[in-house]
């Protein structure tokens, strides 16, 4: 370590280059993860609050949930076998508010549950980003079609789906604004099932896991694909960026590196000092993305989708270290190979 840094005090401008870069690209690569995980969350929050659990919808439905329809006898069924079953809807749609603006949301509608807000008839519950744009308990809410306002009874915090509010209304309210009398999704939570191996197969219905079902949500995959395949390439790119750095510093020390095996340093003890060297810039630079990207989160504009936790930065973090130590090794190879006379040769040239 100490000969590590050494020589990296002696060639700072060499080092500090090659941190920078590091630095630059782990924060690029914090804030796309941080931005694909804000769009899961205002894509899918509704359904990743919920915990681990299986998810039942008419296997006709080809995996839409606006198109699956729980019967009577479906649901009376899956509550039989699991109890503790709950059953919700949602349909994309939009109302008018007290200022005649607009706006699109998500309703849902759930039976008893502890996992969506109970909302009595008439009343309707809203996403907490509703309340910053103006909206107040106690507003009515119109549209067109209905019959009779829903007057806003309170809100809840990040309960978002298809990048829309959260609207919670009564079952009956929803059965008569959307005219239907089904369910269209049914959840058992792992906690609750009473069958702790499986899922509990039913005929006609088809069964999803979290990740299943987050995957039926228009454009969910999608989206998340494509950010997460750029976070994949700019972790690529690191290992090679500490790949080729060290192979052109090993060229270079060729003559060096053979004069300490000619005096007794062992390979092992070479390689020691070059995943020091990988190991502090890494570290270095880590540390001042991961802390400029949190600092990013907090003074980011309210709007927008970002989400980056201290957790997933320091798994990031930790696949860096891994890649840049793979890169490095990599590099190293020709360290081993050398011979003590043909690198003093090659170093003299």
């Amino acid at each position: 370590m100490k000969m590590a840094w050494k020589e990296m005090k002696k060639n700072k401008l060499r080092y500090t280059i090659l941190g920078s870069i590091v630095f630059l690209i782990s924060l690029l690569t914090f804030i796309i993860s941080g931005l694909a995980n804000g769009l899961s969350q205002d894509n899918a929050s509704l359904i990743k609050n919920l915990p681990e659990g299986t998810f039942y919808m008419e296997k006709e439905a080809d995996e839409t949930y606006s198109f699956s329809s729980l019967s009577e006898k479906q649901q009376q069924e899956i509550t039989e076998a699991q109890p503790e079953a709950a059953f919700f809807s949602i349909q994309m749609g939009n109302f008018i508010d007290t200022s005649d603006k607009q706006r699109s949301v998500a309703y849902v509608a759930a039976t008893n549950s502890s996992y969506y807000s109970q909302v009595n008839s008439g009343e309707v519950i809203l996403d907490a980003s509703l309340e910053e744009e103006g909206i107040a308990v106690g507003d009515e809410i119109t549209n067109e079609q209905w019959d009779q306002p829903l007057t806003v009874a309170g809100f809840v915090n990040h309960e978002k789906f298809s990048h829309s509010a959260a609207a919670f209304i009564n079952p009956d309210d929803f059965q008569a604004l959307f005219h239907t009398d089904t369910m269209q999704i049914a959840f058992v939570a792992d906690s609750v099932t009473q069958n702790s191996n499986e899922a509990t197969a039913f005929e006609e219905l088809q069964a999803f896991s979290n990740s299943e079902f987050l995957n039926t949500i228009p454009s969910y995959s999608a989206e998340q694909l494509s950010l997460n395949m750029i976070v994949i390439f700019l972790l690529v790119i690191s290992g090679m960026l500490f790949a080729i750095f060290f192979y052109m510093i090993n060229v270079q020390k060729l003559g060096i590196y053979g004069i300490l095996k000619a005096i007794g340093i062992k390979t092992g003890k070479l390689f020691q000092m070059m995943w020091a060297q990988m190991f502090i810039i890494s570290v270095i630079s880590l540390i001042l993305s991961a802390l400029i990207s949190q600092a990013f989160q907090l003074l980011a504009p309210g709007g927008m989708p970002f989400h980056l936790t201290w957790q997933a930065t320091g798994q990031l973090s930790l696949v860096f270290i891994i890649i840049g130590f793979i890169g490095a090794t990599l590099s190293g190879i020709q360290i081993k190979r050398v011979e003590p006379i043909q690198a003093i040769q090659q170093g003299e040239m």
